[in-house]
């Protein structure tokens, strides 16, 4: 009877064509503390883009567009925005979403010892709840990027419930609105996430579960591909373009980052500072000068990034081209060297994510600064444990990048001003405080790029953090996968996103 009842329901589903779903998703790395106050990796976001809707959103267009919040309105002396919510919206643990849980999860953000989302609001003074689904954001000043940050982790809703609940410890279990909840977590393993069978957008969610799996190596990432183990990969390593391109049983989306990757000097942050490249910026100019950018993009990448030397590529707006891509000067690095009281040459460490692309970034990297006598040991980490040291100051240097935002103030104060969150340098000017900061007020286009400009100027001579190239987003697919958009951010979003077996 039981098999019975079991080949029944199996031709009911064959009937219906409906079946559980598990879409399988390959990662570069495990993403950090799933707490979006708390978290700062790329495959973070990743993953929170199942799990936690935000206020804003993007379109690929880069325009911002509702997602929690359906309309606002900024008023004209720019010190205060109104929005509306969805009314139809609850969090995965039954607590009510409204305009109280957004003023709390404000607070939460600005408050939490840990958050990392603190100078991204510092604008906000207050929260007026002026009804069930309106509410009020007062500013200290106006705020040319905060709509841009509630379109990313400062805009992620979690429970207020759980958060009060579970403190620091939220990102161990937690609850969000998004279109699917957390089910479990192992280390360096896999996250599952479950339907959340209450979305409000959840007929246009096409599968039961997402797991995340991470898988460092990119040669298993993209053989796990092949073999239907995962059914999307993301961050495809340029080289296997070719491969993927001539696969029938695959295909791939690609979308051009507004990021960046390079290289960030340890100055002031902890014991890891005490060493000649934080205490001379001659030295870290010596480093940037002895790097051949352009053949770093045809060696590690086969030319489909684009060399870079700031924080925005240079098809940016935002690009300062008063500062185009230098030449490789090897003379020049070793006269700075020189200058600084090292013509024999002196040691280095790098910190560098234990995956494939950036390793042989470094290796490239390390072979061009030894021309100049910059002599490069590479410590390869987990990328969870290359973070922590990072922000602990365990460190002298560290590759690593940044996946951009929509804004430009998002690729660059965080890391530079004094109290920014990232700045993990601990690189401190009291101009580029003031030059940053302003940037934030500033309603005109050309105003606010006049002051990136300027503070570009000082850190191209400061060398905090030498940039090196802009990524592109390949995220190859199984080729039953349907409906997918790739967005410059790398987001992986599975609205509308379907498998056909």
């Amino acid at each position: 009877m039981k098999n019975l009842t079991l080949t029944t329901a199996v031709l009911a589903l064959m009937a219906t064509g409906v079946f559980a779903q598990d879409l399988r998703i390959g990662l570069q790395s495990d993403p950090d503390v799933l707490d979006p106050d708390q978290s700062r990796t790329f495959v973070g976001r990743i993953v929170y883009a199942s799990l936690c809707d935000k206020l804003f959103d993007i379109s690929p267009d880069l325009q911002i567009i509702p997602q929690l919040a359906t309309e606002w309105t900024v008023a004209e002396d720019g010190m205060s925005i109104a929005m509306s919510l969805r009314e139809d919206v609850v969090f995965h643990d039954g607590t009510a979403f409204n305009a109280q849980a957004v003023a709390d999860n404000i607070t939460r953000s600005q408050t939490l010892e840990e958050s990392l989302r603190k100078s991204e609001l510092k604008s906000i003074t207050s929260v007026d709840v002026t009804g069930d689904y309106t509410l009020t954001l007062n500013l200290e000043a106006p705020d040319a990027t905060i709509m841009a940050q509630l379109a990313d982790r400062a805009g992620m809703m979690v429970s207020p419930t759980a958060a009060a609940a579970a403190g620091a410890e939220f990102g161990l279990a937690p609850v969000c609105s998004g279109p699917f909840s957390f089910g479990e977590r192992v280390a360096q393993d896999k996250i599952v996430l479950n339907k959340f069978a209450d979305y409000w957008n959840a007929d246009a969610i096409n599968f039961d579960s997402v797991t995340f799996l991470p898988i460092p190596d990119t040669t298993v990432r993209l053989a796990n591909l092949q073999s239907g183990d995962i059914h999307i990969l993301e961050r495809l390593a340029p080289t296997d373009l070719g491969q993927v391109n001539s696969d029938d049983s695959l295909k791939v989306v690609s979308a051009v980052s507004f990021g960046y990757q390079g290289i960030t000097f340890n100055l002031t942050n902890g014991a890891g500072a005490d060493n000649p490249f934080a205490k001379d910026k001659r030295l870290r100019r010596a480093f940037s000068l002895a790097i051949d950018r352009a053949a770093i993009n045809q060696v590690v990448f086969d030319g489909a990034y684009a060399a870079g030397n700031q924080p925005y590529p240079p098809t940016s707006p935002w690009y300062d081209a008063n500062f185009p891509i230098e030449a490789r000067d090897i003379d020049a690095a070793k006269a700075l060297m020189a200058e600084a009281g090292f013509p024999d040459g002196l040691d280095l460490t790098v910190q560098v994510p234990n995956t494939t692309i950036p390793l042989q970034l470094m290796q490239v990297v390390q072979s061009m600064v030894a021309e100049a006598g910059i002599r490069i040991e590479i410590l390869s980490k987990e990328f969870a444990t290359l973070l922590d040291d990072q922000a602990a100051g365990n460190f002298q240097a560290s590759q690593i990048g940044w996946s951009g935002r929509v804004d430009p103030d998002g690729n660059i104060h965080q890391f530079v001003t004094a109290s920014g969150g990232l700045n993990d340098s601990k690189f401190a000017s009291t101009t580029i405080d003031q030059i940053l900061n302003s940037a934030r007020t500033q309603a005109d286009t050309a105003a606010r790029k006049a002051q990136y400009d300027a503070a570009r100027a000082i850190l191209h001579d400061e060398a905090p953090l030498v940039y090196l190239y802009h990524d592109s987003w390949i995220t190859a697919l199984n080729a039953g996968i349907e409906g997918y958009t790739g967005y410059p951010d790398g987001m992986i979003r599975l609205e509308g996103v379907s498998l056909k077996e």
